[in-house]
């Protein structure tokens, strides 16, 4: 059993997944493992592989499995071979800069019990959980980490939508994981985010999670709810 599994979904990019699986390596403190989860049709997929000094263990995903399946995939592998107390999901473009920033979100896991907690992304910061931490509970309840039907944008949202929803969501703005986002300034454009940052990405996410919101968001958070008798 581990304290916490990071799932880190990545396409293309073998270089920056291997810069953050350093950065784990220099900040992590718990019992924490990285799971980098990449499509099997990925051009780049023979080049992933663990930097020397890390632990690192791969997901060989479906092909084009997109963000949201990628990480679901991921969600249910770190579950069966890992059997976390929580499972975490940070892009490949995330960077941990907080000494024990997993301790410290775990720690705020633990004393909720269930729920999902978050640092500070110097992007988004409070309003958005680009890097969330979510009990196991939550995930094995509800049947994935992400809304299936979603392919890459508002997974966010979600998991803020549900915390708050359920009252379990904590934001600690102190814990930083910066997101190393071109919308941020932080990084240059690439095929990537092109592709995602389309509006007619945003219109089918869009549209896919109104949809979800309205025909299954409620039965998902009375699962939550539910793993929290004391409220």
């Amino acid at each position: 059993m581990s304290d916490l599994v990071v799932i880190v979904p990545s396409r293309g990019r073998p270089e920056a997944a291997a810069d953050l699986a350093r950065e784990c390596a220099r900040t992590c403190t718990a019992d924490t493992k990285l799971l980098i989860v990449v499509d099997t049709d990925d051009p780049d997929l023979a080049q992933y592989t663990a930097p020397a000094g890390t632990t690192v263990f791969f997901a060989w995903a479906p092909a084009a499995s997109g963000h949201v399946g990628a990480i679901n995939y991921g969600a249910a592998r770190a579950l069966q071979d890992f059997h976390p107390y929580a499972v975490a999901k940070l892009d490949d473009d995330h960077r941990p800069r907080t000494k024990g920033w997993d301790a410290k979100l775990l720690e705020a896991l633990r004393d909720m019990g269930t729920g999902i907690a978050y640092g500070n992304d110097l992007y988004q910061g409070q309003r958005l959980p680009t890097a969330p931490a979510i009990t196991a509970d939550i995930v094995q309840a509800i049947g994935y980490m992400g809304p299936p039907d979603l392919n890459h944008l508002y997974i966010d949202d979600f998991w803020r939508d549900l915390g708050t929803a359920a009252g379990c969501l904590r934001y600690l703005p102190d814990v930083v994981v910066e997101h190393m986002h071109p919308l941020a300034g932080k990084a240059a454009v690439d095929a990537g985010y092109e592709r995602v940052n389309d509006p007619s990405q945003y219109a089918r996410d869009s549209a896919a999670y109104a949809a979800y919101k309205a025909e299954r968001f409620a039965e998902d958070v009375a699962k939550v709810r539910a793993l929290r008798p004391s409220m």
